[in-house]
């Protein structure tokens, strides 16, 4: 058998149909053309500089830092560097377009939905008892065992075990929303009240709870995410018309075209 495989263009795509991931390959495409197009109508421009700067970014995210390194990227991704300018170009005006949409509602975004971005820093072992839970419980109330002993004894995998049961800092949006409300509603440091989900009997044991900070890390992820709901937005009122050899398909949802959705 030869060493070397010829993919041509249809295999290509007959790949992409049967493993059923034309959908997402459309939707990206739209994502592409409703920044293109929403950019320019907002008359938002790219400068040389920026646009080297953009580059620079896009060669360290990939840890390009020799020319040599850039072309096998290149190759490997059967980019040009036409191609690799306007992958930079991409970038650059999804961020202002981004910050031109959005930039001055991150801030009341931010006050409106504070307690979705507090955390809290919690222990936790779950149980399948909910009376072994309870007995556990109340013995870790009057000091009888300690929390990393319950860890030890009921915890399977190694590394939570080791780590007594640590489950870092997390977002309300990272809890059930039961488990929410009762860790959120704790004043730490606090063991609280065993809580039954699916999963079983959670004891938890909230150490911190974090208040959040409008600081730039928290900005960016705001503003992105403001971004990418209006993407989706404006995607899923997009009817989406592909040609896909003889075939054409019209797959994605039943509004008209891009100028009446933006």
């Amino acid at each position: 058998m030869s060493n070397i495989v010829k993919i041509s263009k249809e295999d290509i795509i007959y790949h992409l149909k049967i493993s059923c991931q034309i959908p997402s390959l459309l939707e990206a495409i739209a994502t592409r053309t409703i920044i293109t197009e929403t950019a320019k109508k907002e008359n938002i421009t790219i400068e040389i500089a920026e646009l080297q700067q953009s580059a620079d970014s896009l060669r360290l995210v990939n840890n390009l830092l020799k020319a040599e390194d850039t072309w096998q990227w290149l190759q490997k991704h059967y980019l040009s560097l036409d191609n690799f300018e306007e992958v930079a170009n991409l970038n650059l005006l999804s961020a202002k377009l981004a910050h031109h949409l959005f930039a001055e509602k991150v801030e009341p975004f931010f006050y409106a939905h504070q307690l979705d971005y507090s955390g809290a820093v919690t222990y936790e072992v779950i149980l399948d008892d909910e009376d072994l839970a309870l007995e556990i419980f109340y013995a870790l109330q009057e000091g009888e065992i300690s929390f990393q002993e319950v860890a030890r004894q009921y915890i399977e995998n190694p590394e939570i075990r080791r780590a007594g049961g640590y489950q870092g800092i997390r977002k309300r949006s990272d809890f059930r929303p039961e488990i929410a409300a009762a860790v959120f509603a704790a004043n730490p440091p606090e063991i609280i009240k065993p809580v039954i989900t699916p999963k079983g009997v959670h004891i938890i044991i909230v150490e911190e709870i974090i208040a959040p900070e409008l600081n730039e890390q928290m900005r960016v992820a705001i503003l992105g995410d403001l971004f990418s709901n209006w993407l989706k937005e404006q995607v899923n009122k997009l009817e989406i018309v592909a040609t896909l050899g003889d075939e054409i398909n019209s797959p994605v949802s039943p509004i008209e075209i891009f100028s009446e959705a933006s």
